[in-house]
């Protein structure tokens, strides 16, 4: 995980998708989609959900309503709940589980108050969490990247048992954060827009960051509903209430695909060796054991 790495070369028309990106109205599109995606008429819905539905290979039997038309509108199909029994939690009193349904970006060791993005690139701690006070505890932890798939399960939910202590919103980009972006675009997770969950955990705090991206209509939490689309760009503090989540409970959710990190602290949490770049996750698979009581993992 050296530094000295250099970004592999751009597969082709890669460099031309990335560039096209600064270029669009991120933040039109992503409202727009918003809009459209909570459209009521029929035809418009059914219209969006059966294009999904040839677009991506989708398990609705999974589904607490396995119909895909009888949904209100695409964002309540696209953010669908799963059946009490399609995901199993791991109960093991040591065990982190993975929050959502997706494949792990990048992981690893926070070296420093640095993470790596990708292959060569890396962005800093402090960026990434906005310089909020708290963010410094996490210097010299672990962390997990963990990118969902428009074809994903789209909600989010606890790693393990928790009681929020905080809650960010961070205006920015709204870059793809695919893996070819992942790789062209300096300090992607750092730029993009983003919420910022602590939590007062078994293994110390526990941060768990929502990063919007190109077309994410809107990121939600349990305790606040729609976080964005903002309704005005600016850094902000949001107020949280008296609030204890269990493993495996909602945070929240995205609409289209995107990213969420996990961060924490050093010597509190092991990453289980399976876990690499490009592996894939289910929601409540282990994916971390705490550190044993008063020692180190």
């Amino acid at each position: 995980m050296s530094g000295a790495a250099q970004p592999p070369a751009p597969a082709p028309g890669e460099a031309a998708f990335v560039a096209l990106q600064y270029l669009l109205p991120q933040h039109a599109l992503s409202r727009l989609l918003h809009a459209v995606a909570r459209a009521r008429a029929p035809w418009l819905k059914n219209a969006l959900v059966r294009t999904f539905l040839r677009l991506y290979r989708i398990d609705m039997s999974e589904a607490a309503q396995p119909d895909p038309f009888a949904y209100g509108s695409f964002n309540e199909f696209f953010t669908r709940a799963l059946r009490s029994d399609a995901r199993r939690i791991d109960a093991a009193p040591d065990s982190i589980v993975s929050p959502v349904d997706g494949a792990i970006s990048e992981c690893g060791a926070i070296e420093g108050d640095t993470l790596l993005q990708a292959k060569g690139r890396r962005y800093r701690l402090d960026e990434l969490l906005a310089g909020q006070p708290w963010a410094a505890a996490f210097t010299g932890g672990v962390f997990a990247t963990i990118y969902l798939a428009p074809y994903d399960y789209h909600r989010i939910h606890m790693p393990l048992d928790g009681r929020l202590e905080a809650c960010v919103y961070v205006p920015g980009r709204l870059f793809s954060v695919n893996a070819a972006t992942a790789r062209r675009v300096p300090r992607l997770f750092a730029r993009n827009e983003r919420i910022l969950t602590l939590f007062d955990t078994a293994v110390g705090r526990v941060a768990l960051v929502m990063v919007g991206a190109l077309n994410v209509g809107s990121m939600a939490t349990v305790w606040a509903g729609d976080v964005t689309p903002a309704p005005r760009r600016a850094l902000s503090v949001l107020p949280v209430p008296q609030l204890t989540l269990a493993k495996g409970a909602e945070v929240g959710r995205f609409n289209l695909g995107s990213t969420v990190i996990l961060l924490f602290e050093p010597g509190r949490a092991t990453l289980r060796p399976r876990l690499a770049a490009g592996a894939k996750l289910k929601l409540g698979e282990s994916i971390a054991l705490a550190a044993p009581p008063g020692g180190r993992p």
